[in-house]
């Protein structure tokens, strides 16, 4: 980051746009793998193309990370800095209704890139989940984006001021929802994690930053049912006039307790709680869509979901031409990890396409 900015404040020119010869690339999905991946085929002079289902580029660097840990004018001069390489942007385009991997070879693409991550929330499957209040971490933070930049009517976020907030997992995106959820004028946030204090997946700094910021932890709770109003009203011995809403909102979450054995063990016992809430948001992790996949013959995934690809050409799936790499490869992890693995494949997919070209010069002759 801090030579983008130098370069930025500095002035300096990029590099000439790539003139293409060497062979024609088309990239899926803009986040931290696409984009990465898309500069640096660019810059080893291949025709490179962006095909992003969004309105916009970015993916979850523009609209999964808060402004506050990244601010979106830097992901947005970024992305301005590929056009300036070549870098060909296509946004509003969705693999399966708008176009297949085997219509991009058709094209004449020598290979394809698949950098679309894991875009499908996972969500508790536990009594109440149909109740209004209930958002999963990626939505939320998606629409405050879209707020704030005018996109949308702040109403939209699904947030009020001076809400009670449940944040479900401890993981990087969970403290993100927590603090926005602050940021947007939330009374009490509160994350809810199954495990121990010692074992929250986030970054530390990120913990800290939460704790700092008023988040409050609930540890050793298993969520295990969502409560309406008159449900909440029954168990504190409320009597008032049934509301329309009363069945339909969230009130609050029932928890298990959990106890951590001197062999840590997790098991169910000190009986169960209920939390108070207006809005529970759901950070308990993502797995990929299978958009590609199950439109695209030859590309294998795991027992999860997750694509199975090669060492040579590193980064090659199952499938002779079609690449893929970030989140959808190794599963959810760091952007730094998407960037990296990113930068390899690129490297791989300039090796396939020279020999591929190789092997076409020599049975033209």
């Amino acid at each position: 980051m801090f030579i983008a900015d130098f370069a930025h404040e500095n002035n300096l020119k990029p590099l000439p746009p790539s003139t293409g010869k060497r062979g024609k690339v088309a990239v899926i999905g803009s986040g931290p793998a696409g984009l990465t991946g898309a500069g640096d085929l660019a810059k080893m002079k291949l025709a490179v193309t962006i095909l992003e289902g969004q309105s916009e580029p970015g993916g979850i660097l523009l609209f999964g990370i808060p402004e506050f840990r990244l601010q979106k004018d830097v992901v947005r001069r970024e992305i301005t800095e590929l056009l300036h390489l070549g870098v060909e942007i296509k946004t509003n385009m969705l693999v399966g209704p708008d176009f297949t991997v085997d219509d991009l070879f058709e094209q004449g693409y020598d290979a394809v890139f698949m950098g679309t991550g894991t875009s499908l929330p996972r969500t508790l499957d536990i009594p109440g989940k149909e109740l209004s209040g209930i958002l999963t971490a990626t939505y939320f933070l998606r629409m405050v984006v879209l707020s704030d930049s005018g996109k949308l009517d702040e109403s939209e976020t699904l947030l009020h001021d001076g809400d009670n907030v449940v944040v479900i997992g401890a993981g990087n995106v969970a403290m993100d929802a927590a603090r926005t959820a602050i940021r947007r004028g939330a009374e009490n946030v509160t994350i809810v994690y199954h495990k121990t204090e010692a074992e929250i997946s986030s970054f530390p700094s990120e913990y800290e930053a939460a704790v700092k910021e008023g988040v409050q932890f609930n540890f050793l709770k298993q969520p295990i049912a969502y409560l309406n109003k008159k449900q909440m009203r029954a168990l504190n011995n409320i009597r008032r006039k049934p509301a329309e809403s009363d069945e339909t909102d969230l009130a609050g979450l029932l928890v298990q307790n959990i106890t951590k054995t001197d062999d840590g063990q997790f098991v169910t016992e000190g009986g169960q709680e209920v939390i108070p809430c207006d809005c529970v948001i759901l950070a308990i992790g993502q797995r990929p869509a299978a958009r590609i996949v199950s439109t695209t013959k030859g590309i294998q995934v795991d027992d999860r979901g997750f694509v199975i690809t090669r060492e040579r050409p590193y980064g090659m799936t199952t499938r002779a031409g079609v690449f893929s790499s970030g989140d959808v490869v190794h599963g959810p992890a760091t952007v730094v990890l998407a960037m990296k693995e990113s930068k390899k494949v690129a490297a791989g997919i300039a090796q396939y396409i020279d020999a591929k070209k190789l092997l076409e010069d020599c049975c033209e002759d």
